[in-house]
């Protein structure tokens, strides 16, 4: 019987935590499954870590002829897959119990109209020691399954990890680091219908070794990724509240005062008016004040109307 998902790992190094995820592999009571590796790393330890898994499931391990990066190496695990479904695995990411996959696996049966189902997940805070459980509210759903691009005010469905969804020709835009993942999402469900599952099935590593810790806050990369997002979505989108607010937040936070700022960062395209609107409005507000929290969504709305 041909395997129904593909659990993909665009690995790079950190073995300790790839051994981590692959042992929550192998105690998966669901088993029709099939693990691709595609290793960016410069050595072979995370060949050498796949090569004792191998007796345990269906693993096909493949070291990248150049390194890739991310996330092309996400899209090439995908193009290697040889299953109707995809199951993105971030290397620092595990299943939270033995009956992860079988839960995902069972909403697929039970919701045949959708390709694109996601769960709630558990933030673990290496570091830190401490764990925090994530729910999507009723509101933010809701808004999804109506209107995806409301995603790019905030990353509700969560990372790859959380995520299994139906294989197609949508890959994920190697121009983006930032907001690779909701830029996927936004496109795949311009067509497609999800599915939540309101259970914690996957543990997200949080260390500073992640791309989205090391980019958050640097102009340099948010600041080009997001104008180039607005350019896929369109500048309307502008008149969604939800993705105004998401730009007065970036602006204030980014402490963007003027265009030469974003071009000094890479973006030489137009700016929307109603961006150029809130930089404006912004100006006449001191930052004490912007910065109290009730009080900036009090003027953001100011502004948006």
């Amino acid at each position: 019987m041909q395997n129904l998902v593909s659990i993909c790992i665009p690995a790079y190094k950190r073995t300790i935590f790839l051994k981590r995820l692959l042992d929550s592999i192998a105690t998966q009571i669901y088993k029709n499954f099939e693990v691709i590796v595609t290793d960016d790393s410069p050595d072979d330890d995370v060949k050498q870590l796949c090569d004792l898994y191998t007796n345990q499931f269906t693993l096909f391990y493949y070291r990248n002829i150049k390194q890739l990066g991310t996330p092309e190496n996400w899209n090439e695990a995908i193009r290697k897959s040889n299953t109707p479904w995809i199951k993105i695995m971030h290397d620092d990411d595990w299943f939270t119990d033995e009956k992860s996959l079988h839960e995902f696996i069972n909403a697929i049966e039970k919701n045949p109209s959708s390709s694109f189902i996601f769960s709630a997940y558990k933030n673990v805070f290496i570091n830190e020691n401490k764990t925090k459980d994530i729910f999507i509210n009723t509101f933010r759903y809701n808004m999804l399954c109506k209107k995806p691009v409301t995603l790019f005010s905030e990353n509700s469905i969560g990372p790859p990890s959380c995520v299994i969804f139906k294989k197609n020709n949508i890959l994920f835009d190697n121009k983006f680091q930032w907001v690779v993942d909701f830029d996927f999402y936004i496109r795949y469900l311009l067509s497609a219908k999800p599915f939540y599952i309101k259970k914690v099935l996957i543990n997200i590593g949080i260390s500073d070794t992640q791309v989205t810790q090391q980019s958050f806050r640097k102009p340099e990369i948010e600041i080009p990724e997001n104008f180039l997002l607005l350019q896929k979505v369109g500048s309307a989108q502008l008149k969604n509240i939800l993705v105004f607010d998401a730009w007065w937040r970036l602006i204030r936070n980014l402490k963007i005062k003027n265009i030469a700022y974003i071009k000094s960062f890479g973006y030489n395209g137009d700016v929307p008016e109603k961006i150029i609107s809130i930089i404006n409005f912004q100006n006449k507000i001191p930052s004490s004040i912007l910065n109290i929290g009730i009080v900036s969504k009090l003027l953001m709305l100011i502004c948006f109307l």
